[in-house]
């Protein structure tokens, strides 16, 4: 492992990083490794069981639950992505991370937080049909939907995404190795390299702005004219609880962009705010709406509030 060297170049190549996790604020560890294992568990723990009632309860063998396990598949990658890796560095100052791993964490982060984004568009749309255009919703939101609209997210941000961790592990580096992030984030790794990183640096700015972007306009749209159906609905009590329902998705995703827009203002306005402030940011958002999802996609719907009752009652005969 190379030492970090602020001289030029040295000709001997990097083979592991150092994540320089909150060196500034070392308090911050303290108080941020209690709550952060709190959300890790939380978000492992609701997200297993939703997939797994899910799973066994055939009642749930729908479009729309398929999605939502969709969505806790993704968070559960995320989160076993970065936050074991931050609390061995809380706990065991663990801060080394070879090449290979770096870059393979870097692919992850930067193709499943785009799912994540296009996974909500997929519901917001399913939510679309079946408060505008409820008579249609079965033959439009069928199986066969959710397996497009799945090979389509996994084919879009693949291909859009693979080139970030890939322009990054060409990079020549060749002296600096403690990147100043407790996660392999691209702009943090690449400003290590000894290379010209602007094509990954616009490259990233594109593709974030191209995905999450539009992602984030069509699923306003989409709330919008779901909320001007509710506000048509005419039976009584219906259109209070479809704006509860829709309410709490929207605002589960307006989180979910809101965090990442900080996080990228407090990026480019480093120079007024502390440096560790992003780098919080960037952790959190990865743990976060994990831990929400399953409470506000999965626990608020009686069908899955139904679903895990009879999954603990089946728990409860065996054990007994």
């Amino acid at each position: 492992m190379l030492p970090y060297n602020n001289s030029s170049c040295l000709s001997t190549e990097v083979s592991d990083f150092i994540l320089n996790c909150f060196v500034r604020s070392p308090s911050w560890q303290h108080w941020l490794s209690l709550p952060l294992s709190i959300l890790f568990l939380l978000a492992m723990g609701a997200n297993a069981i939703l997939l797994i009632t899910i799973q066994l309860e055939a009642s749930l063998h729908e479009p729309m639950y398929y999605l939502l396990g969709l969505l806790s598949l993704l968070d559960i990658v995320l989160c076993l992505t970065v936050i074991p890796k931050v609390l061995a560095i809380f706990w065991f100052d663990l801060r080394s991370i070879s090449f290979s791993t770096c870059f393979l964490q870097m692919f992850i982060m930067n193709n499943f937080l785009p799912m994540e984004s296009c996974t909500f568009l997929a519901m917001a749309y399913d939510r679309y049909v079946a408060i505008c255009k409820p008579l249609y919703y079965p033959t439009i939101i069928t199986d066969h939907f959710v397996a497009k609209a799945v090979l389509f997210i996994l084919a879009r941000n693949t291909f859009l995404t693979a080139p970030i961790p890939i322009l990054s592990a060409r990079l020549h580096y060749c002296g600096k190795n403690i990147i100043e992030n407790c996660i392999c984030a691209n702009l943090s790794v690449s400003k290590l390299s000894c290379d010209n990183v602007s094509l990954n640096k616009i490259y990233q700015l594109i593709v974030a702005w191209t995905l999450l972007g539009s992602d984030l306009v069509l699923i306003f749209i989409s709330y919008i004219l779901i909320l001007r159906a509710i506000l048509r609905l005419k039976a009584k009590g219906a259109a209070a609880k479809a704006l509860s329902t829709c309410g709490s998705h929207f605002i589960l995703i307006l989180f979910f962009s809101t965090i990442l827009l900080v996080f990228v203002f407090t990026h480019m306005a480093k120079k007024k705010v502390s440096p560790d402030i992003p780098i919080l940011l960037n952790v959190l958002h990865h743990v976060i709406p994990a831990a929400l999802n399953p409470i506000v996609y999965g626990v608020r719907t009686q069908e899955i509030k139904e679903g895990i009752r009879k999954l603990l009652r089946r728990v409860t005969e065996r054990c007994k």
